[in-house]
């Protein structure tokens, strides 16, 4: 297997590299990434260029690491492929991210790669149980909500968690992400929040392809969660991406913050 890293920005492309050393990494111009100094940079409105060159590379395989934004094309570099393309990408573009992501793999595989997950390289995901600290017991109604709305929302493919706190809805992923969401909920009036702290539950949309946007956390999150003056996390046993799990876990502790992994209660 001869593997290429697309590379997203944070820490999990470089993971996978220190992992995988003989892989092949691809950044794309104008996208931050921890591994810009080795990355052979393309840019998105020539596609065509790029495959022919994993094809070159003998290429076999390719993961998609990291956050990806969505990318702005100039209409005058735009070669052959990626014009035929670029009327269903376009469509794709005007859903959310799982039907984009979706017909990215659809794109990729119909060059002759195959596209696997991050997790098929590294063990990312956690198993059913508590990671950090104690979940406490009157959370239970906060998550149950907030796996409610993750239920709604899912087949209009907006995000992948929510914010619930007392009950009430503090919260939701949009387009903006993870960071974006948490610092939204920091920035919430005192009076409309509860001395309890909340809950942060993260979770994949019904039906995802998790080889592409399996939800993330990581020692970051924590501190955005701490920053919230939420109480805890909750993600999906073996369905949720834990970087640097280790510091992850012991800035969760630190910060008196849980972390468990648990099925959804709907």
């Amino acid at each position: 297997m001869k593997l290429a890293i697309l590379l997203g920005a944070g820490q999990l492309p470089v993971m996978i590299k220190q992992a995988h050393p003989d892989a092949h990494v691809v950044g794309f111009e104008g996208m931050p990434t921890e591994l810009v100094n080795i990355a052979h940079l393309h840019r998105f409105e020539r596609l065509g260029a790029l495959f022919s060159d994993l094809r070159d590379r003998g290429v076999s395989h390719i993961v998609m690491a990291g956050a990806m934004s969505r990318p702005d094309f100039a209409p005058d570099l735009l070669d052959e492929f990626t014009k035929s393309a670029l009327p269903a990408l376009m469509e794709a573009m005007a859903h959310g991210d799982d039907h984009l992501l979706r017909y990215l793999i659809v794109l990729i595989e119909g060059q002759g790669f195959s596209v696997i997950g991050a997790h098929s390289l590294l063990p990312l995901t956690q198993p059913a149980g508590v990671l950090a600290g104690q979940v406490p017991a009157d959370v239970e109604r906060d998550i149950a909500r907030a796996d409610q709305v993750l239920k709604t929302l899912s087949p209009l493919d907006v995000g992948q968690g929510v914010v619930v706190e007392n009950g009430l809805v503090l919260g939701i992923e949009t387009l903006q992400g993870t960071d974006a969401l948490l610092s939204f909920v920091a920035a919430t009036a005192p009076n409309l929040r509860s001395p309890i702290g909340g809950v942060f539950v993260k979770r994949p949309k019904a039906g995802q392809d998790l080889r592409v946007d399996m939800p993330t956390i990581g020692p970051n999150t924590i501190d955005l969660v701490a920053k919230a003056g939420l109480s805890g996390i909750v993600i999906s046993p073996d369905a949720c991406v834990v970087v640097d799990v280790h510091q992850t876990i012991e800035r969760a502790n630190n910060h008196g913050i849980f972390i468990a992994a648990a099925e959804a209660t709907l």
